[in-house]
């Protein structure tokens, strides 16, 4: 099939310019200015055209931190491969990069193997894999090596949750040597779980069992804390880090001075630390548990430090942390007992919308939105150029996106299986009208064209940011 999208303005990192793309089977073929008169010479041949005048043609947008079907505290996130890929088409986000979890006492290549299974089939929209490492020993190490060689090159660790994921620093300076040998990427989940689990149990006793507690014991120094310290064993091995989900200004600040030295050293935040807050986690009636994440909301002013640090590009990428839990079923398993909460908020469907508003609010600019969104996760991850761009060769993963459209987010209108909407009756400008993955429509008018199992999984190469 060969489809012509026309009069639109494509985006990219360096602007906005008016286009014409010619889409030849799953790949652009080519890229036109409307002067040329090239698109009617294509019209004249195409399957399709697409006449997107007054709208924005950009990249589809690439989300490198989602949790699909992730076991958690006894329960498992809401969102199959099926329905989470399907609701990130709806809202414009054509690749995801899940994470495969060892349990301990397990192996890395079977983790590997259990998630291949779960997506294969299923996924209405590409999919690559990260490897949660919750179990370093020398069979551990050696797979790494194995990882890379399928795939997959990106490896999470995790300074929290003792007894479940967490690694002593002994074991992430391991981690970290290997790493740095076979050129892949440690992946932190930067707070300091240790102090954590003594504050809440200090909180606990003490009665203070409500969902606002998640937040108040988790305090953005024990953030700052640990991004700082997993940053110094980045530096004594050499090795490359990337702090997932990062939240408070303070371990911004950590970040922000290492790439300052030259380290090797990236981060990305999630929209719910953007336009959420530590307000959310304190509603009343027990509705806090909707927001209960980790790390956890912030007080309302380290929005800006975020925002800025987005400008700056200490700040590399935006991705969700995609982890669905039912409020009614799953997220109650912590009433009475915060701690018991489900950590999580969805989020994948909404992110390209809720980063638009960033340029409406004149945050970040339009080339920025499509960086951050797709251009560098793409880079970063060893998905460029075949993702992330807009350009002959490149996959046609492509989003016609109406900027001056008005929407309602809710739990009425989404397609995450969840029941609840953490930006519930939230207005907003902007929203996808027609999406491309590998240049077969599966979003358009308001419908979906999709089916579970067009999605393919990407094998990825090393990141390309490395100096």
């Amino acid at each position: 099939m060969n489809t012509v999208i026309r009069n639109g303005i494509l985006l990219s990192t360096t602007g906005a310019t008016p286009a014409d793309v010619l889409v030849a089977g799953e790949k652009v073929a080519a890229v036109a200015a409307p002067e040329s008169g090239l698109a009617d010479t294509w019209a004249a041949g195409a399957d399709r055209v697409i006449d997107a005048a007054g709208k924005y043609v950009l990249p589809g947008g690439i989300d490198v931190h989602t949790h699909m079907e992730m076991p958690f505290g006894g329960t498992h996130s809401a969102d199959t491969f099926e329905t989470g890929t399907t609701a990130a088409a709806w809202g414009g986000t054509t690749t995801i990069v899940d994470f495969a979890v060892q349990p301990k006492g397990t192996s890395l290549l079977s983790a590997l193997e259990a998630w291949h299974g779960k997506a294969a089939g299923k996924a209405a929209v590409d999919y690559g894999f990260h490897m949660i490492i919750s179990d370093v020993n020398d069979a551990t190490l050696k797979e790494m090596d194995a990882c890379v060689g399928a795939g997959v090159n990106s490896f999470k660790m995790f300074m929290a949750y003792p007894g479940v994921f967490y690694a002593t620093d002994g074991e992430i300076l391991r981690a970290m040597q290997k790493a740095k040998d076979i050129g892949a990427t440690i992946m932190m989940h930067a707070e300091n779980g240790i102090a954590i689990d003594q504050l809440v149990v200090q909180a606990l006793a003490e009665g203070r069992t409500d969902p606002v507690h998640h937040g108040t014991t988790r305090p953005p120094e024990l953030e700052a804390e640990a991004t700082h310290r997993a940053i110094t064993l980045a530096k004594v091995t050499g090795a490359p880090l990337y702090i997932v989900h990062l939240s408070a200004s303070q371990a911004l600040s950590a970040v922000a001075a290492a790439r300052d030295t030259g380290q090797n050293v990236f981060a990305e935040t999630c929209p719910q630390y953007l336009f959420l807050s530590l307000d959310d986690l304190g509603r009343p009636d027990f509705e806090g548990a909707k927001y209960v994440a980790s790390p956890p909301l912030r007080p309302v002013e380290h929005q800006d430090e975020l925002w800025r640090g987005l400008r700056t590009n200490d700040l590399s990428v935006v991705s969700t942390d995609h982890c669905p839990f039912c409020f009614k079923d799953q997220k109650q398993l912590g009433k009475g007992d915060f701690s018991k909460i489900p950590n999580g908020i969805p989020g994948v469907e909404h992110r390209m919308d809720l980063l638009h508003q960033g340029v409406v609010r004149g945050e970040i600019s339009l080339g920025r939105w499509v960086e951050i969104a797709s251009t560098t996760p793409a880079r970063m991850f060893g998905l460029y150029p075949r993702k992330g761009v807009i350009a002959p060769g490149s996959d046609a993963d492509i989003v016609v996106y109406d900027p001056r459209a008005r929407q309602t987010l809710s739990v009425r209108t989404h397609h995450m299986a969840v029941d609840y909407s953490a930006y519930e009756g939230m207005s907003i400008t902007g929203r996808v009208e027609t999406v491309l993955s590998r240049g077969r429509i599966i979003i358009t008018c308001g419908e979906f064209h999709g089916r579970a199992g067009h999605g393919g999984f990407l094998a990825r190469d090393l990141c390309q940011y490395l100096t």
